[in-house]
């Protein structure tokens, strides 16, 4: 039997994380989560996560920056990313990065889920 796919979450906000996370098992996902974008570079994976969702607005490094450094890296999946400050100017950046969603903060259960379903059903 496959593994079920890892969705990793990055967000400072303890709640956030926790919700997300809790969101994402209860679709039968595996859920990864991270406190910053360092963190989330500094991880020992073994494979990386089939989506992420990332909040834009942290300490240290911003998502957009995450996303920056991923792209750098080669390191290629799709990013959902959610912000509490969403600017259209953000927003053109992440998504001519390769973002596959850019959702305000708080956005619901079934605009996220719909995120995650469509980032999962495409091909890599």
């Amino acid at each position: 039997m496959a593994e079920a796919p890892t969705i990793a979450i990055v967000d400072d906000d303890e709640g956030v994380r926790m919700s997300l996370a809790s969101l994402v098992r209860s679709l039968g996902y595996l859920a990864r989560t991270y406190g910053s974008g360092l963190e989330f570079l500094r991880a020992d994976m073994a494979q990386e996560p089939s989506c992420m969702i990332a909040d834009v607005q942290m300490p240290a490094m911003t998502g957009d920056k995450l996303q920056e450094a991923l792209v750098s890296a080669g390191r290629r999946f799709p990013i959902i990313f959610m912000t509490a400050f969403p600017t259209d100017e953000v927003r053109r950046r992440v998504m001519a990065n390769g973002a596959h969603c850019f959702l305000a903060k708080p956005s619901d259960g079934d605009t996220i889920i719909r995120c995650i379903e469509d980032a999962l059903a495409r091909p890599a």
